[in-house]
């Protein structure tokens, strides 16, 4: 006699108010945030176009890819000259705070890092250019001395340098990066480490082992982050450069590359016509740029985070 195997119907699924009311406020945000990136998107693109077809004669005798690349140039030059430096110390300060200070020294370490993304940036700048740039000055002057046959220290020395606008620079991502890796070191599992440090491993290989591999995805999120950060930072740059608007890898002397952000900022209150055009050019060049940073960000983290889950 065959049996008949009768399955007990599934609950219905009950959805409390709450539920749905948050899930179409998250929705409808979501979609507000496209709305407005698509609007940013199709504004630029619009206000460009004179820039794209104008004349050489209209542009000063250059043409829009003349004029764009040296500050696109600055550009890329100054963030990653900052995330250069910003990286290894954010990510130091993230694992002294989550795994070396003890906690009541690590607490107050963590508020005043955090402290310094409340900070404007136009102090940054104003202490750039008042106190890091003299301080720094016969720093320049002894690599311009000893290493001038490099052609990043050729010189003369200048406090207002493209390095001293990328040491600001990093100064201004270092609490994104930090405060991002802290979190996630902290968040590894502590069963890992505790079997790292029972197999034998010091507390280095423990980290090197389990708080590396966990966080890597998230690392690269905040580092990526902070490149964002470096890539739109217009006052301090704008206040630090002394800026010619030329193409060279000179990082000490007063013959600097300007950055889109800093050339907008300090052209655009007296810019008219098709000026107007080509500065908000520039800034369709920013926002694609600043777009595909983060799209590859976003795309290193998600290859590390399936990685991880195989």
């Amino acid at each position: 006699m065959n049996s008949v195997s009768v399955e007990a119907a599934a609950p219905p699924v009950v959805r409390r108010r709450g539920d749905v009311i948050f899930a179409g406020l998250a929705r409808a945000a979501g979609i507000t945030i496209l709305v407005a990136l698509a609007g940013v998107a199709i504004f630029l693109t619009l206000e460009s176009a004179p820039a794209i077809t104008a004349t050489p004669e209209e542009l000063g005798g250059d043409n829009i890819i003349v004029y764009v690349w040296p500050l696109l140039f600055g550009t890329l030059l100054a963030a990653f000259l900052a995330i250069l430096m910003a990286a290894p110390l954010s990510i130091a300060l993230a694992l002294v705070i989550s795994h070396y200070a003890p906690r009541r020294l690590a607490k107050p370490i963590g508020y005043l890092i955090d402290l310094l993304a409340a900070v404007p940036s136009i102090v940054y700048g104003l202490w750039g250019i008042g106190f890091l740039g003299p301080q720094i000055y016969p720093v320049y002057e002894w690599l311009a001395e000893n290493l001038g046959w490099l052609p990043f220290f050729e010189g003369p020395a200048n406090g207002r340098s493209i390095l001293t606008a990328s040491i600001v620079l990093a100064i201004m991502a270092l609490p994104i990066i930090t405060a991002i890796c802290r979190e996630i070191f902290s968040q590894t599992p502590t069963l890992h480490q505790e079997a790292a440090l029972a197999l034998g491993a010091t507390r280095w290989e423990m980290i090197r082992m389990t708080v590396f591999p966990y966080g890597r995805s998230g690392i690269v999120s905040a580092v990526m982050l902070g490149l964002g950060r470096a890539l739109g930072e217009t006052m301090a740059v704008a206040v630090v450069l002394s800026a010619t608007g030329v193409v060279t890898f000179n990082l000490i002397s007063s013959v600097n590359p300007s950055t889109i952000a800093a050339n907008i900022a300090l052209k655009f209150p007296e810019a008219t016509g098709v000026d107007v055009n080509v500065l908000i050019f520039t800034g369709l060049v920013l926002f694609l740029v600043t777009f595909v940073v983060n799209f590859l960000g976003r795309a290193i983290a998600s290859r590390g985070v399936v990685k991880e889950s195989r």
